[in-house]
């Protein structure tokens, strides 16, 4: 028997005219890491509240391990959830807290104290069990959060921008921490974020969702390096984009062809951009298989361990390369003239809208 397999049928939810679930269809593996990535309004919370039960879609099927979830009341769907805020209680101690779900599962005392030790353990909380919620920092009031919804081992883990509310250093602890309590468990676990990075390092697979659609569901790697539509490039990393003219199958820069590794994705009538981020542009290239782009620097800005190099191109357009010295060329000064290279594997054409 299958635990915590979902399966999502053309789940609609509108609020009057605005559509913030526009017919979403996707299948969710038992055990699987899926992360729910978007900007706001994209429909990613609004589908996370409706696999809960908080919200009631206006059509659609969800199914879990087989068993219709639309008409459940979230009490007895047996789903973990974690929220943006939290939501402990103050005036108990994280033992209490952590026990709650099992108070109201009226479970027994002696039950109660080897679960609830057993899930502060997984989360490294067991030596602060008498604490007060006030008394502990926003990591560990965190780590309790995520106790609490494991403690009586649900289908689902449903995690809501946990990480939010952390600082950069300790979010970035907990993004590992949270990718091996999900390898240790084998909990199936649906996410939402709008920090890319995080769902770059999470995930077992990213649905990235716009204006209440996927517009892809792939994994980590194909999600970053094979993006099939402009909107998903520009929302992963620091992407720019130029126009390229298409004639037939190939594509051509400033009248020049791009030479390209994998077939380019534009659909007919589309406009075609090749995607460009720091990390893929070269600051060496041979001419005869690779693609050159030529600019003047217009920006050199100290990053610390790199700097930022802008360089304006023609068209008015604008790419970024990072200088780290190691590349073996002199840091280039404002004014600069610049030829900067692309191999045919890194330059990835997709379609898109002009805006």
């Amino acid at each position: 028997m299958t635990l915590g397999a979902v399966s999502l049928r053309q789940i609609h939810k509108a609020y009057g005219s605005y559509k913030a679930l526009d017919g979403i269809s996707l299948d969710i593996a038992a055990g699987e890491f899926l992360t729910l990535l978007g900007p706001s309004g994209s429909g990613k919370t609004t589908l996370l509240n409706v696999i809960a039960g908080f919200e009631r879609p206006d059509g659609g099927s969800l199914l879990v391990d087989n068993a219709e979830f639309i008409t459940k009341p979230p009490h007895k769907r047996n789903l973990g959830m974690v929220f943006q805020s939290y939501a402990l209680f103050p005036h108990m101690d994280v033992f209490a807290n952590v026990a709650y779900p099992l108070k109201l599962r009226k479970v027994d005392a002696a039950t109660t104290k080897l679960k609830v030790t057993k899930a502060l353990e997984t989360v490294h909380m067991a030596h602060l069990a008498g604490r007060r919620i006030n008394e502990l920092s926003g990591g560990q009031r965190q780590r309790v959060a995520l106790a609490r919804a494991i403690v009586f081992e649900p289908k689902l883990l449903l995690m809501d921008e946990p990480l939010s509310a952390l600082d950069k250093n300790l979010r970035e602890h907990m993004q590992i921490e949270l990718k091996r309590l999900h390898r240790s468990l084998g909990m199936t676990t649906v996410y939402v974020t709008h920090d890319q990075q995080e769902a770059l390092t999470m995930s077992d697979r990213i649905a990235v969702l716009d204006r209440g659609r996927i517009m892809q569901l792939d994994t980590p790697r194909n999600i970053y390096d094979a993006p099939n539509c402009k909107f998903v490039a520009g929302f992963m990393g620091d992407t720019r984009f130029l126009s390229v003219v298409r004639s037939g199958s190939d594509f051509a820069l400033n009248g020049k062809r791009v030479r390209l590794s994998n077939p380019a994705k534009p659909k007919a009538g589309e406009d075609a951009w090749l995607m460009v981020r720091p990390e893929r542009l070269r600051w060496h290239g041979a001419p005869e298989q690779d693609n050159c782009i030529e600019g003047r620097v217009v920006d050199v800005i100290y990053q610390g361990d790199s700097h930022m190099i802008s360089i304006a191109l023609p068209e008015n357009d604008e790419i970024s390369i990072r200088h780290t010295g190691a590349e073996g060329v002199a840091l280039p000064a404002s004014g600069d003239s610049l030829k900067l290279w692309m191999t045919p594997q890194s330059s990835v054409i997709v379609g898109g809208p002009r805006q």
